[in-house]
Order: C-alpha cells, then structure tokens, then sequence
C-alpha cells in the first residue's frame, strides 16, 4: 500500500514539474511505456491469484489513471505556454490574401483590352462604350449602310423580333462601329475614341465565333488626312507588339463608312519555325481602316465640309492570338480552367508604358 501511494506520489509530482514537452514525454515513457515502472506493475497482475488480483488490481490501475491524468494536464498547460510564447512572437498582417493563394487569373481578351487602353491613353484617346442590343439605324444606316445595301449580308446579323418606339429594327451589334456615331452626335469635335467591346455576328470556326471582342478607333477633326491614320497605327503596333521591326503595308480595300479604305497587313518573320510579327519575310492581315465617309460625317450632325476623319477597327481576340502564341479561337470562350490557368495573367500584371505592356 505505502510503496504504490509513494510511487503515485513522485509520478505525479514529476509530471507537474516538468520543464518542457520532452521532459514530460520522457516521463511517459518511463512509467507507462512499454517497459515502464506502472506497466510493469500491470504486468503482474497475471501471476496473482484471484483473491490478490481483486484487491492489487483498483490499486494499479488507480495509479495509472492518476499518472495518465497528472500527465495530460500538464501538457495541457505546457502546450497553452508554448502557443502564448508563438502568439506574441508573431506579427499578423490581416489585408494579406487568405490561404491557399487565389487561384483565378486574368482572360486574355481583358489583358489585351487593358494594354489597349494604356496605349490608346498614351496617343490622347478616350474610351467611349455603347449598348450591345442595338437598334438598325445606328448599327447600319447611319454607316452608310442602308436597308438594300449587299453590305449587310457580310454581318450576318443577329435580329431581336421588335422594334424600339421609333420603328426601327433591334439586333445585337454587329461592330463597335455605332459607338463611333454615339459619340459623334454627342459629343463636338475634336474627338479621339477607342471602341473596345463585345459583338455579335452568326459565324462559327476555329478563327469566328458568334461572340468576340473588337476594337475601334475614330479621330474627328480639321485637316486629317492617311498620314495620320497610318502613323497611328503604326505607333499602337509598335507598342502593343513591343517591336521597333513592324512594317506596315495598307492595301486598297472597300467599307460602306470609310473612303477611301485600306486593310493593313504587318509584316512578320519566321523564328522557330512559327510567325513572329516583325520583319516583312510574310504579311498577316491585321485591321480595316480609312477615311471616314462624308456620309457618315453627315448622318451624325457634323459639316463634312469642315470635318474629317479617319476611323480603324480590328479583332481584340485576334490581336490576343497574334501576341500570345494562340491558334484556336473557340477555347477563348470554352470556360477550360486548364486553359485559363495557362494562358491567363495574373491580377496584379497590369500594362503599363514604363513597365512594358505584355506580360
């Protein structure tokens, strides 16, 4: 009886005295590990007879349990000092991003539109937007475009089964083109605008989807003339592709809203065996653009007598394709995580002039 109430005594007083995690994980290990002091006791219990066994058995496992719990509370009470020490040595910046890391990335298409815009701002142009369900007038008579015109077969347009109050027939745009004349029955020249936005045209490949991004460009002011126009695209070209190699070459061409009009191919190179604009080893047709028509000019209140202009437009998924390596359009719009991850930007690579506009 004096020597379990002894042994129960030290243990005990041991396991309230330990300094640390490890001393008292030794102390376990003594008196209840395989070869330790109380197991051994346990062990015992075997060879007694039945009357011994009734009576030593309370006794050890009492000990044991008394050891067991003496050694749990004080590890309690060493684990609460050691995350107390961990707490006060820590410094916790709660704006930091939670764990795990965010896992989404920037579209290339919004990318582009970004490194457009930064460009575009850089040469003096605003960013004018527009409703994406538009109304005929807008979209192609004010264009020059009217109600017979073979011209409207090439935009396999998508009809809405109304009209708005004034008659006229609602579509989803074609182009970012009715943008352009937005702006100039509401806002006097000078005007410097970009277009960037979705459109809607019934076509679908590995180059044509029914939706896709376009970006339009409108300079209205006096004496304008081709020059600026192809200096402009030049200087974006140049900037967007981040080469001081880009040859232009504009080829005569027909739009119902601008004359005279020129589609403009970029000169590029082979490296690796793929193009790579840059150079004139090849041309790839990159934007339609021209002089805005007088008819146009017209159509939206302005004196073509007094005004010109000149007015561009091109494929921002495109332009994506061209830069970035791309040779499907369709997994643009897939919604493939596998896809996005690898093609994607993160959030904080924002274009800039200074610290380059691709990524």
């Amino acid at each position: 009886m004096t020597d379990l109430d002894t042994l129960k005594a030290a243990l005990t007083a041991q396991a309230d005295a330990a300094p640390d995690l490890a001393a008292l994980e030794a102390l376990r290990v003594s008196a209840l590990g395989k070869s330790g002091q109380v197991t051994a006791l346990l062990k015992t219990l075997g060879g007694m007879s039945p009357e011994a066994r009734q009576s030593e058995g309370p006794r050890i496992n009492g000990l044991r349990e008394a050891v067991t719990t003496a050694i749990a509370a004080r590890k309690a009470v060493l684990d609460a000092a050691a995350l107390e020490v961990k707490l006060a040595a820590e410094a916790i910046d709660m704006t930091l991003p939670v764990a795990p890391a965010p896992q989404g990335s920037v579209h290339p298409v919004s990318q582009v539109m970004d490194e457009l815009a930064e460009i575009f701002a850089d040469l003096g142009f605003a960013v004018a937007t527009g409703p994406e369900i538009e109304d005929d007038w807008h979209n192609f008579t004010a264009l020059n475009i009217p109600e017979t015109h073979p011209a409207r077969a090439m935009h396999d347009t998508f009809y809405f089964d109304r009209v708005d109050g004034e008659g006229r027939k609602m579509l989803l745009r074609t182009h970012t083109s009715p943008v352009q004349i937005r702006t100039m029955t509401t806002q006097a020249p000078p005007i410097r605008v970009i277009a960037p936005g979705r459109v809607y045209r019934s076509d679908s490949d590995a180059t044509h989807t029914p939706m896709f991004h376009q970006i339009e460009g409108l300079v209205i002011d006096r004496g304008i003339t081709m020059g600026h126009l192809k200096w402009t695209l030049e200087t974006f070209l140049k900037a967007f592709f981040e080469r001081d190699d880009i040859v232009l070459r504009l080829r005569p061409s027909y739009f119902p809203f601008t004359e005279p009009s020129a589609e403009v191919d970029v000169g590029y190179s082979i490296e690796n065996g793929r193009r790579v604009i840059g150079g004139s080893e090849g041309w790839m047709e990159v934007l339609g653009s021209g002089m805005v028509h007088p008819k146009v000019i017209a159509a939206a209140g302005l004196d073509p007598a007094e005004w010109q202009g000149f007015a561009f437009g091109t494929g921002v998924d495109r332009l994506a394709m061209l830069k970035y390596g791309m040779d499907d359009l369709r997994p643009f719009f897939d919604g493939d995580l596998r896809w996005l991850k690898h093609h994607g930007f993160a959030a904080l690579d924002v274009p800039t002039l200074s610290g380059g506009i691709g990524a």
